[in-house]
């Protein structure tokens, strides 16, 4: 998760949600302003909305690459068991 730059200035900063009685329910994004005590310092890290989604872009593209290369990888493999797997064990 990012330190996102809205336009107005605020920053879109990742947080936990967890419920009252401790389990996580999970992460989540709040807004905080210039008068938040952690303001500057999160600003210094945070991207532009487009930074954000070209980061993504360049994973999802990454992520391509590396699924082709793996069933290219299960093709030549085949039937053949993974390395330290147990063929008696079926």
């Amino acid at each position: 998760m990012f330190v996102i730059r809205l336009p107005n200035g605020n920053l879109q900063v990742p947080a936990t949600a967890i419920r009252q009685d401790g389990p996580v329910i999970g992460d989540v994004y709040v807004e905080i302003g210039p008068q938040d005590a952690d303001y500057d310092r999160l600003a210094e890290q945070a991207l532009t909305p487009d930074e954000v989604e070209q980061r993504r872009q360049e994973w999802r593209e990454g992520d391509a690459a590396l699924h082709r290369e793996f069933l290219e990888f299960a093709r030549l493999v085949g039937d053949q068991y993974w390395p330290g797997q147990d063929p008696e064990a079926d």
